[in-house]
């Protein structure tokens, strides 16, 4: 399995091997030992999710209040979709910059989003399946997000497809707004969070 940490800390691909045959194909999009040797540490895992969305379906920008924070791996069994990863996280020395990967269910190609990163896709098929492996459980009062369509993210999504918010998504506030309220993550209370991980 190839491991590459992207542009933003705690934003990383990975990719398996797909073994092909005349029945189909056979990929692990998560693999332990891989995602420790890359990041030092083992993925909890607390919960599981999953979304079928429609083509055009935008679900994010999402993320978590920090302490405790959730990371989440994620993968697309089904379809295609856009994924996005935003640095969220106040006095980071990339905050506001996001990465772009494509995932699909062919290259069974994966990302781990550490906790304070904010995180979305859009869909670019119909029913494009998309899977988490979380590291804490739902927490509804935890549970935060920005608007995926504020022009001062200037996120890439496709040109050609309408996007479809949920109204929790539509309502969000844009970056600036959240952080005038207090609602982001600090890159300090993350990258502690981090180091408490590698001592584990």
């Amino acid at each position: 399995m190839k491991a590459v940490e992207l542009g933003i800390a705690g934003a990383w691909t990975f990719e398996p091997a797909v073994f092909p045959d005349s029945r189909g194909a056979f990929a692990a999009p998560f693999q332990g030992a891989p995602f420790r040797e890359a990041l030092g540490f083992d993925l909890t895992v607390a919960q599981t999710n999953q979304s079928i969305s429609a083509r055009g379906v935008i679900r994010g920008i999402h993320y978590s209040d920090v302490p405790p924070g959730q990371a989440k791996y994620v993968y697309c069994p089904r379809g295609g979709v856009l994924d996005v990863i935003v640095d969220i996280r106040v006095g980071s020395p990339t905050f506001g910059e996001h990465v772009v990967v494509a995932l699909d269910a062919a290259s069974c190609r994966a990302v781990y989003v550490a906790e304070g990163l904010g995180h979305g896709f859009v869909a670019l098929e119909d029913d494009s399946v998309v899977s988490y492996l979380c590291s804490t459980p739902y927490n509804p009062v935890a549970e935060r997000g920005v608007s995926p369509l504020d022009p001062a993210l200037a996120l890439p999504w496709p040109a050609g497809i309408e996007p479809i918010l949920s109204e929790k998504d539509a309502q969000a506030p844009t970056l600036a707004a959240a952080g005038a309220a207090g609602l982001l993550p600090t890159w300090s209370d993350c990258t502690e969070h981090y180091a408490a991980l590698l001592s584990r």
